[in-house]
């Protein structure tokens, strides 16, 4: 299996991870608790050791149902969780990383997780009211007592990352990037590669768009995230857009590939310390996405798709208002 190292930790992983909130939320419909227990155990038994989830997730039901499926199989998997939040009798408030709020987050992960400890728990997003030193250093005290081994963040702005490694080194940065969002290029990852940080892209195939199967003429319903997404709910945007799914289609078509292995095959091939953590369902396209880890693209390759990417535009934009005004803080 090929395996790659997040930070200088040397926390190692599956090249391609499995982001699980789609099993909870966001994309429905979901399956039922049993048949995702199935599913993420037929995922370790098929080499997969990196999974993704966090507490906010379905309202924690999420960490409940991976803590159940890889409880037998603890000792072979990383899994990571999240924490941040003001979760007050089942609704999100907003934003919390004050160290007493962590400390509660962490004890009831541990518990949802049914494990003693957490491989990487990252800050969800970042709190502006707490100085992410004290953050940084409320994960030095968990990792000295054994409760976590690994921390990040998810969609920080880089001079915060900065800060935060100076206190107690971070491995992983998780954003989202993919061909469809490449602003990570410009400030992140070359950070990043400065520091010695690992990234684990979320949403690599760009919420489903680039696999080609998402029409221009397609509607979500209220609890789907795409909803509320620009890129997603405005058909001039949708229709504009194609362009890109089609041309990587093209690209995979011709090479015998599907557009999803070759979305995740330039991503990796981007950086050795980059891990994408695809989301899925179902054991077909989990075994789509982690042979991704295999493909090789060529030079001549990699060229042809930086035209493409060159050549069409985006169009929308990546998150609601809302959504975006909580990232690159």
């Amino acid at each position: 299996m090929k395996h790659r190292t997040l930070g200088r930790g040397g926390l190692s992983v599956f090249s391609v991870g499995l982001g699980c909130m789609g099993l909870s939320q966001s994309y429905p419909p979901f399956p039922d608790k049993g048949d995702s227990i199935k599913f993420l155990r037929k995922a370790v038994e098929m080499g997969e050791d990196f999974f993704d989830t966090s507490e906010l997730y379905g309202m924690y039901t999420n960490e409940e149902l991976v803590g159940e499926a890889l409880e037998p199989y603890r000792d072979k998997v990383v899994i990571a969780t999240k924490f941040g939040w003001d979760i007050k009798d089942g609704k999100c408030l907003g934003l919390d990383s004050r160290p007493s709020t962590i400390r509660k987050a962490v004890e009831g992960s541990l518990r949802r997780l049914r494990t003693d400890y957490i491989d990487l728990y990252y800050q969800h997003r970042v709190d502006p009211n707490v100085p992410i030193e004290d953050v940084a250093g409320t994960m030095q005290e968990l990792a000295k007592e054994g409760k976590i081994l690994h921390w990040g963040l998810s969609e920080p702005g880089v001079e915060t990352v900065r800060r935060a490694n100076a206190v107690f080194p971070v491995t992983a940065v998780q954003s989202e990037y993919s061909m469809w969002f490449r602003e990570p290029e410009k400030e992140l990852l070359p950070a990043l590669k400065e520091m010695g940080i690992g990234f684990v892209p979320f949403s690599p195939l760009g919420k489903g768009f680039l696999t080609g199967t998402v029409k221009k003429s397609q509607k979500f319903a209220e609890n789907d995230i795409r909803h509320s997404i620009p890129r997603f709910n405005d058909p001039d945007n949708m229709a504009k857009n194609q362009a890109l799914a089609e041309s990587v289609g093209e690209f995979a078509r011709e090479r015998q590939l599907t557009s999803a292995q070759v979305a995740l095959a330039w991503l990796l091939r981007q950086k050795p310390w980059i891990v994408p953590i695809p989301g899925t369902k179902t054991e077909g396209r989990l075994r789509e996405n982690m042979s991704a880890a295999y493909v090789e693209l060529t030079d001549e390759d990699w060229n042809a798709l930086d035209g493409i990417l060159q050549s069409n535009q985006v169009y929308g934009q990546r998150y609601s208002q809302a959504m975006l005004d909580m990232t690159g803080r």
